[in-house]
């Protein structure tokens, strides 16, 4: 199990040994690495200091500041073609290095719509949608929350509500982001709440999988929790940890 990739193509090819599948909860993208600056589309577009700027302004919480540059920057140019051309280069090594049996679901950075054109056999993209694997049910609920960050694929409560409402009773409820709970949702390092749903949560409530697992959060301030009989785990950020999180049953 794996979330926030975030372009760790190399770890992400040996991230399913000795496992029966994987099972992959979003975020392959990596527009911009906040511990290094020096990789991700951001900075192959506009160098490292131009980053290190951005970086500095979403961390002190100057959105408005933080879209103001990059508008500046993405000024004159083709901003559509120029990330989609990156995402494609970056899809191409990460879709490559999935294992057969791969079941994934979309990040808030992610373009759901370009995955068709990379998924190979054996990888089952999955939005609002159930699998059976090794017996039990697990959902799946790709995409995030509007936020301040107005990253690619970011929906409505509704959508993403309508999304939970559609999967059901589940044994495992997989999702980019965590439910709307503050030990959850906070990231100790950015020093800031992420989007958690409220549909998630209360789904948690209603039908009480026995596993609830997502991502999203780089640094919970918890990284699980039980929610009834619901086991909450954030299976950690994929692209620092190179290890994944193992659900054996």
């Amino acid at each position: 199990m794996v979330s926030d990739v975030h372009g760790n193509s190399t770890a992400l090819a040996r991230a399913g040994d000795g496992a029966d599948a994987l099972v992959c909860l979003g975020d392959l993208v990596l527009f911009l690495d906040y511990a290094d600056h020096s990789r991700g589309i951001f900075p192959e577009l506009f160098g490292v200091e131009k980053a290190d700027r951005i970086v500095e302004l979403r961390t002190a919480r100057r959105f408005a500041e933080a879209r103001e540059l990059a508008r500046s920057l993405w000024h004159g140019m083709d901003r559509d073609a120029a990330i989609e051309g990156a995402v494609r280069k970056q899809y191409a090594e990460l879709f490559a290095a999935f294992p057969a049996p791969t079941y994934a679901t979309y990040g808030n950075v992610d373009i759901p719509r370009l995955w068709p054109e990379f998924a190979q056999e054996g990888t089952t993209v999955l939005d609002g949608e159930r699998a059976e694997i090794g017996g039990l049910v697990f959902g799946f609920v790709g995409g995030g929350l509007p936020s301040p960050m107005r990253t690619p694929h970011e929906i409505s409560e509704e959508e993403y509500a309508a999304k939970v409402a559609a999967l059901g009773h589940v044994d495992v409820l997989c999702s980019h982001i965590p439910p709307d709970v503050p030990e959850l949702c906070y990231d100790t390092v950015a020093r800031r709440f992420e989007r958690g749903s409220a549909a998630l949560l209360d789904a948690i409530r209603a039908t009480s999988p026995r596993y609830a697992l997502f991502g999203h959060v780089h640094q919970p301030l918890a990284r699980r929790m039980r929610i009834g009989a619901t086991e909450c785990v954030n299976v950690g950020h994929f692209a620092s940890t190179g290890t994944p999180w193992v659900l054996e049953w």
